[in-house]
């Protein structure tokens, strides 16, 4: 403990110490609901939850103000590990419980200079951790850098560098960490109620459809449904489209639409199912305002299966016309695609799908066998071709195949036919320009991403390849800003992980190994088994000085790849010669083998 003199000859105590600070989310909408039972509920969390752990850990409650608290702790390991402890047991609380009973917190923990007075404390100390309780989302504990370096290898769990923030009321900008309860990085989407803000502009999702057939097999009916309409829309320029993969995170969910609407930000929600019987095909549809949970209008479209396209464009129409009532038949930009001329081919390319988007070995390789299948029946069908020029792509550039040229010469051959077969299809531009990206053409790669932006806005994917492009093109403040429009556009996207995989690598390129590193571990996290991230990630821990976790992630990698080598990462990889001479040199000093 130190004393300082004052300007009146007395003497200030003042000591070091971690300081948790905390407060309820949503404390005033649970009091509206019901004020009686929210604050029941607070007194038994302090109860049962947060005092004991505090005690546990070797706290001090300070003082409890209405929903929050300030808690000091004289190691800044303890009041970590019980903040930690504190959201676990909250989210485990919470777990099947209805909105208007969860107790959310958000938590800020900081290591600093402290001013005693009484049992009270205040200062700088504890005026910046009360900041990072407000930046805080739910179930997030959210340190300064000074508490993290402290900290960081004494608990076990990983939390993710969030660069820089502007505190109020702090004059210069604070570097912050974050760690959820729900997983890693800060809470978005299923798995959370972080609410994000929703567009100006008419925004939607389109939910997976019901497959009312009785025949698990016909799922894929219910599913092409869905994704021909959010194509579709998502050609209208003046709307906000949630991307496929983000709305299929939803299927077999029971959520009401308010919360949809909540965690993907968007103002509209449409549903539906889809009954096959014989050749005849009902698709049952309602468009829901999320605010109010108003039904706008319901629908049902019979057909033959032969004419489930054009069953799809007039559900398009109807969507459209709800949500802009301005807007004139003319237009609303429809996907025109060649439709193959058989179902088969179209319900094995939509069984493939999913596969395509994994991004793992095995995944792919059944996709490959299912279009493969499609192009059987229909060989001139551009949506099966591009999405197998993707997974050829994937082989090449994964690591999957040792003859990585083969790889890629496929990859370009199949894109290119797709787009020679249908040149305005955002999907299938985007494919070729990923294709073009890993033959090294990256100005050709750039006017096909670009043109798939400006005929779709909300192409997520291609968004995200483009982000890709900037990265092996050494330009990472421009890959940033695109890696970080798709994650908005597809917020609970199964693929973000490779978002973060970019993030990283734009930090990788830009000499910032500690971060690069971090981003790699959370995108390893999110999808444990792309063990091709220990590529990259081995180096980053490496040159971040993380030797020993640098040699594990190595030797993960080793397991995975037993035949890799430098000159196989050369060859699959196309970051500049500098970034990747770098890299190289650091899987070296790993002992990788050279060829």
């Amino acid at each position: 403990m130190s004393h300082a003199a004052t300007p009146g000859g007395g003497r200030v105590q003042r000591r070091l110490a971690a300081v948790l600070a905390a407060d309820v989310v949503g404390f005033s909408r649970l009091m509206g609901i019901n004020e009686t039972r929210t604050l029941r509920d607070l007194i038994e969390v302090r109860r049962t939850i947060f005092s004991p752990i505090v005690a546990d850990n070797r706290g001090r409650v300070v003082k409890l103000m209405g929903d929050g608290a300030l808690v000091e702790f004289s190691s800044v390991v303890d009041a970590v590990n019980a903040a930690v402890e504190i959201q676990k047991a909250l989210t485990a609380r919470n777990g099947g419980l209805p909105l208007e009973r969860r107790i959310e917190l958000r938590v800020g923990v900081n290591l600093g200079d402290v001013i005693i007075e009484g049992s009270d404390i205040y200062g700088d100390g504890v005026n910046l951790a009360a900041r990072l309780q407000e930046v805080a989302g739910p179930g997030e504990v959210v340190l300064t850098a000074t508490a993290h370096e402290h900290a960081a290898t004494r608990v076990d769990v990983q939390f993710i560098d969030a660069g820089e923030q502007s505190l109020k009321n702090i004059a210069a900008a604070v570097r912050v960490f974050r760690w959820s309860a729900a997983g890693g990085g800060p809470r978005t989407g299923a798995t959370g109620e972080q609410a994000r803000e929703v567009p100006e502009r008419p925004s939607i999702a389109v939910l997976p459809f019901d497959n009312m057939s009785g025949n698990p097999e016909q799922e894929y009916l219910a599913d092409g449904v869905v994704e021909s309409i959010t194509a579709a829309l998502s050609r209208i320029r003046s709307f906000f489209v949630i991307a496929r993969n983000s709305a299929f995170t939803y299927k077999d969910m029971h959520k009401n639409v308010r919360e949809i609407g909540r965690e993907l930000g968007v103002g509209y929600i449409l549903e539906g199912s889809v009954q096959r019987a014989g050749g005849r095909v009902r698709i049952t549809v309602q468009l829901i305002e999320t605010v109010g949970g108003a039904h706008i209008w319901a629908e049902k479209y019979d057909g033959a299966l032969d004419d489930i396209f054009e069953l799809q464009d007039r559900i398009t129409e109807q969507v459209a016309g709800a949500l802009q009532p301005s807007i004139r038949l003319a237009e609303v930009e429809r996907v025109r695609r060649k439709r193959p001329q058989d179902l088969g081919a179209y319900g094995y390319t939509m069984q493939a799908m999913p596969r395509v988007w994994a991004l793992e070995k095995q995944e792919a390789e059944r996709a490959l066998a299912l279009l493969d299948k499609a192009l059987e029946i229909d060989p001139d069908y551009p949506l099966a071709l591009a999405l197998a020029a993707w997974c050829w792509a994937q082989r090449s550039v994964y690591s999957w195949v040792t003859n990585v040229s083969d790889a890629k010469a496929r990859a370009l051959s199949l894109g290119e036919r797709a787009a020679t077969l249908s040149n305005d299809e955002p999907l299938i531009l985007a494919v070729l320009g990923a294709v073009h990206t890993f033959a090294r053409n990256f100005g050709t790669a750039r006017v096909l991403l670009e043109r798939a932006i400006a005929l779709d806005p909300n192409a997520a994917w291609a968004l995200s390849r483009l982000g890709w492009l900037e990265v092996y093109s050494g330009r990472p403040e421009a890959a940033h800003a695109y890696f970080e429009r798709a994650l908005r556009l597809s917020p609970l996207d199964p693929m973000n992980f490779n978002n973060h995989v970019g993030i990283a690598s734009a930090f990788q390129v830009a000499g910032q190994p500690a971060r690069a590193a971090d981003e790699f571990l959370r995108a390893l996290h999110e999808r444990p088994n792309a063990l091709w991230i220990h590529r990259n990630l081995a180096p980053a821990l490496l040159a971040a000085g993380r030797e020993e976790e640098a040699k594990a992630s190595r030797d993960a990698l080793a397991a995975a790849y037993p035949e890799f080598t430098i000159a196989r990462f050369k060859e699959a990889m196309v970051f500049d010669p500098g970034t990747l001479e770098r890299i190289a040199d650091d899987l070296r000093k790993l002992g990788v083998p050279e060829a």
